[in-house]
């Protein structure tokens, strides 16, 4: 698509913003290519540069003027319909008149006002004509070149930026998503506590209050400490194992390089939580948690593994919502990562693999 009008693209501005933003464009365009006309004079003849400096700004005003009304105006007027084409025969002829009679007359009217000094004397209209033609005509072909490539940039950037907005927009409800659902699951546990009267209710619903305060404070940026992931991970087991006897056999071990390496925030909760609620909470026998996380050289490997009695024909009923937003939010968070889990016949693996170097 060659020609596009660029106020469709440029979001929150109403149509006075953009204007005065195509006013600057073709100021600065004009001033651009006036010093470049001025260079030209100055080397071939400094004994009249100041008059010659002059013409070139009077003959600027006219080439700017109908430049902008081709471009902003005209070309839009008929592109993409078809029954305006119709018109294109007469706004092609309009123009080259301007660009051929209007020139001149443009330098003749800055003549009688004496600001445009006439070095030339010309025989006839066809020799003035001959000889502003094609400068006129230039002058507005490479405006337009400088336009559309001004503009396709603009276009270019403007797309970028949408697109990283509507990402930003997915990923927040994405964890809008998680974080209830990881709260849900807790209210859940804690419901079971209290109605069998246990006293670790009242722990755990101070347990919770730490993990509330955590999402409400701190999982509002993009990025936490890994020691604060840590945390909470540490917390959340603590308040699930409240619900379970001494059978439950949990082991939480981890190897990290720097434990103020960054990663988003909650992003290994949503592992942990699948452990217990779809596989610990559904195991009779034997119930266990193996986690296990490593961080080396920005390397992040993390590995829940934990009993189930569900068989592997059961393998597609295991991505529940958690993991599902897990997945989704890599895909907009990194480029280089792993997402692996295996169905055993008595337990559960799931495997993130991630280059931290590879954040988008």
């Amino acid at each position: 698509m060659l020609f596009y009008d660029i106020k469709y693209i440029l979001p929150l501005k109403n149509h006075k913003e953009v204007f005065k933003e195509k006013i600057k464009f073709y100021l600065w365009v004009g001033l651009i290519l006036l010093s470049f006309d001025l260079f030209v004079e100055y080397v071939s003849n400094t004994d009249v540069f100041f008059l010659k400096m002059a013409n070139s700004i009077w003959l600027m005003i006219y080439v700017m003027i109908i430049s902008f009304f081709i471009f902003e105006y005209s070309i839009p007027f008929i592109k993409f319909r078809w029954k305006r084409l119709l018109m294109l025969p007469f706004i092609f002829v309009f123009y080259i008149f301007m660009f051929s009679f209007g020139f001149y007359w443009w330098r003749n009217i800055g003549v009688s006002l004496h600001i445009y000094f006439a070095f030339t004397e010309y025989k006839s209209t066809r020799d003035a004509l001959s000889n502003f033609f094609p400068r006129g005509l230039f002058s507005a072909i490479v405006i337009g070149i400088i336009k559309y490539s001004y503009d396709f940039r603009v276009l270019k950037e403007t797309a970028q930026k949408l697109r990283i907005e509507k990402q930003e927009a997915e990923l927040n409800y994405l964890k809008s998503q998680t974080n209830p659902h990881f709260l849900f699951n807790t209210l859940n546990n804690i419901y079971s506590l209290a109605r069998d009267n246990d006293p670790l209710a009242s722990e755990s619903i101070l347990r919770l209050s730490k993990i509330l305060r955590f999402m409400l404070y701190q999982t509002n940026v993009d990025f936490i400490a890994i020691e604060q992931e840590l945390k909470i991970m540490e917390d959340y087991i603590s308040l699930e194992k409240l619900r379970y006897d001494e059978s439950l056999i949990i082991n939480f071990n981890h190897s990290i390089e720097d434990i103020k390496q960054e990663i988003p925030p909650l992003l290994l909760i949503p592992f942990v939580e699948n452990a217990f609620k779809h596989g610990v909470s559904e195991t009779r026998n034997n119930p266990f948690v193996d986690i296990h996380l490593s961080v080396q050289n920005h390397l992040l490997l993390f590995i829940v593994k934990n009993s189930t009695e569900k068989s592997p024909s059961h393998e597609n009923s295991r991505e529940n919502i958690g993991l599902s937003n897990l997945r989704r939010q890599l895909e907009l968070l990194y480029k280089d990562y792993e997402v692996n889990v295996f169905q055993g016949e008595f337990d559960f693996t799931a495997t993130l693999k991630i280059n931290l170097k590879s954040h988008v």
